[in-house]
């Protein structure tokens, strides 16, 4: 499908643990398009906010470090790269730390400004499909196809627990389930971008599908998008 003469800006979007960003790289992959994970933008702000020494919870100091702070996401052989002033992180983002810090400096509005604008900079030319949790609703509300991920919470837990496993990390299910937990209401709750299924999302229940399953379910639905009739 890589072929296709139109270039889609996809969204991706859905609450910690459905495979959103699994699903994400492995659309990409079959389109030839970019993928960007909207939430390593976040959690590579709060690494810098981290090795700045500022606390997450002082808006002010935060807000002036995100103005003055460049994430780029680039290919990589297997999966993008994040960089922070020219710097590569990736290596150092997937663990509780910076989920915890994503999670508290993604509710400050002048963050998620700062993000904006370079999420949509990195759109313009199309060929993109990015995940997050409020990227078919703000980030790009115009998006070609949007997609809502979801999945039950004790899936998703578990999936969330086999994740920071493999980063190296000792956790147990209860601890991890009851992290997602508060990490969807604080999502779904926050004042500025909340976590929601925008109206015309394509729903997706990942409970019991497999990545390949739910990669299927979306390249259907881009098929269908880029029938003759919708050209």
């Amino acid at each position: 499908m890589a072929d296709q003469k139109r270039r889609l800006v996809i969204a991706i979007d859905g609450p910690v643990g459905a495979g959103k960003s699994t699903a994400a790289r492995r659309l990409a992959d079959a389109l030839g398009y970019v993928h960007v994970d909207s939430g390593a933008m976040y959690r590579a702000m709060g690494w810098k906010v981290a090795q700045a020494g500022v606390d997450l919870r002082d808006r002010r100091r935060v807000a002036a470090l995100a103005a003055e702070t460049e994430i780029r996401v680039e290919p990589g052989p297997e999966s993008p790269h994040t960089l922070v002033d020219g710097v590569d992180v990736t290596a150092l983002l997937r663990t509780p730390a910076m989920d915890e810090a994503s999670s508290v400096v993604s509710v400050y509005p002048e963050v998620r400004d700062r993000l904006l604008d370079i999420q949509r900079g990195m759109a313009k030319e199309g060929g993109i499909v990015m995940d997050g949790r409020d990227i078919g609703t703000v980030v790009f509300p115009d998006a070609d196809l949007k997609f809502y991920l979801d999945a039950a919470l004790t899936v998703r837990a578990r999936r969330r627990l086999h994740e920071v496993q493999q980063s190296g990390t000792a956790a147990g299910l209860e601890a991890v389930q009851a992290e997602v937990a508060r990490r969807d209401a604080r999502d779904r709750g926050r004042e500025t971008s909340p976590l929601a299924a925008a109206p015309d999302a394509i729903r997706i229940d990942s409970t019991a599908l497999d990545a390949e399953g739910v990669l299927g379910r979306m390249l259907a639905e881009v098929r269908r998008f880029l029938k003759p009739d919708n050209s």
